[in-house]
C-alpha cells in the first residue's frame, strides 16, 4: 500500500486547478500517525488536515472551538448543525476535543483526482458553514 504522501503526489496542483488557480501547500506533520496539512491561498485560517488508516482517508477542517460559541446559543447551534448535516454535500459536522470540525471520508484507494475534489468541496463547505453559523459565534 502506498504511503499517504505517495498517494497525495500532485494533490497541490490538482486542488489549485479545481479552485481556479489558487496556490496550495502540503505540509506533512510529524508524528506516529500520518497527517498532512493542506493550506489554500486566501483560506489560511481554514487549513485542511488529511490522514489515513488501512481502510480510509479522513479529510478534516477545524471551524471553531467551544470558547468561540455564544453560551446562550449553544443548544441552538447544535440543533442547526444537525439540521444542516444532510444539506452539506460530501461533508459532515463533528467534534474533536473542544473543536468543531467539518469532515469527509473516502476509501484508502481513492485516486488523487478524487481527493482533490473532496478537499476543494470541503474547503468551500467550511466557508459556507462559517458564514451560515457565524451568528452563534462570539
Amino acid at each position: 500500500m502506498k504511503t499517504l504522501l505517495e498517494q497525495l503526489r500532485g494533490l497541490d496542483e490538482l486542488i489549485g486547478q479545481a479552485m481556479g488557480g489558487v496556490s496550495v501547500a502540503l505540509q506533512p506533520i510529524p508524528g506516529d500517525v500520518p497527517v498532512v496539512q493542506i493550506g489554500i491561498e486566501g483560506r489560511d485560517e481554514l487549513p485542511i488536515f488529511i490522514t489515513s488508516s488501512d481502510a480510509q482517508l479522513l479529510c478534516m477542517c477545524y471551524l471553531w472551538t467551544d470558547d468561540e460559541v455564544k453560551p446562550e446559543r449553544r443548544t441552538e447551534l447544535m440543533q442547526t448543525m444537525l439540521d444542516l448535516n444532510p444539506a452539506v454535500p460530501l461533508s459532515s459536522f463533528g467534534r474533536v476535543g473542544d473543536r468543531f470540525v467539518l469532515f469527509g471520508a473516502m476509501t484508502r484507494e481513492a485516486r488523487v483526482q478524487d481527493i482533490a475534489e473532496e478537499i476543494a468541496v470541503l474547503s468551500d463547505n467550511a466557508l459556507d458553514a462559517l458564514e451560515a453559523l457565524s451568528e452563534f459565534l462570539k
